[in-house]
């Protein structure tokens, strides 16, 4: 019985740990996308300018 709950307890431990793990990842792929997106524009932005566009 006390086994069977304690194996519950890992299992609702590591399903804890796996969801913040993942949302970590996420916020970090988002940071390097919008950094990547954020450099594009700005390099449009300067042919832009300096293309006369």
């Amino acid at each position: 019985m006390k086994l069977e709950k304690f194996e519950k307890e890992i299992q609702k431990t590591q399903l804890e740990h796996q969801e913040t793990k993942l949302k970590g990842t996420f916020a970090s792929v988002m940071i390097v996308g919008g950094f990547i997106a954020g450099c594009w524009l700005f390099v449009f932005i300067l042919f832009m300018i300096r293309n006369g566009g």
